[in-house]
């Protein structure tokens, strides 16, 4: 078989050009209509881009951008932490993860606090969820050990959930009603 004929030189990639006022609000305008966003990230993100490619003319404003943003009603922090709170307690996370992931996203701790009392109201629900896709306490299939306990209980905690909360429901036997629990 004879060689295959080259198709000529690699090309080489040219770097994009350095960033200047208009683009870098074109990149924050793309970045809000794929994304859902807090302005930390949007900040963080054209800073990045601007490290990547250079910045040319006057100096940059990431800030002030994901603030106009925020103003202009694409980048919403409370929206944001209300769907990912919400998001997370489906998956059976408990609050100190959300708060958490609140301070990754950049939410302010005004913010943060304007939803602690619904992620408080989701807690055992959250918890709940998470002891039944873990099989701990009422969903477990067989009554555990003390060793097998504690480290379900630290299961749960590593999950964000309260320890008192957290030992409630590990201590409870399979099958037992969550009722009283979902009350309280």
């Amino acid at each position: 078989m004879p060689p295959r004929p080259s198709r000529g030189a690699p090309k080489e990639r040219c770097s994009p050009p350095p960033l200047d006022t208009a683009a870098l609000e074109r990149l924050a305008l793309r970045y809000v209509e794929r994304f859902s966003t807090t302005r930390g990230r949007l900040t963080d993100y054209l800073l990045r881009k601007i490290r990547e490619r250079g910045w040319e003319g006057a100096a940059a404003d990431p800030a002030a951008l994901a603030e106009k943003m925020a103003a202009l009603g694409y980048v919403n922090d409370l929206a944001f932490g209300e769907a990912r709170a919400a998001a997370m307690a489906r998956r059976g996370l408990g609050q100190r993860r959300v708060s958490v992931a609140f301070r990754q996203a950049g939410i302010a701790e005004e913010d943060a606090a304007a939803l602690a009392p619904a992620i408080e109201d989701r807690a055992v629900q959250a918890a709940l969820t998470f002891a039944r896709k873990k099989r701990i306490g009422p969903f477990a299939t067989a009554l555990p050990d003390r060793a097998l306990r504690e480290k379900q209980i630290g299961t749960m905690i590593r999950g964000g959930h309260d320890f008192t909360l957290s030992r409630r429901i590990a201590t409870m036997a399979p099958g037992a009603s969550v009722d009283d629990l979902s009350h309280d």
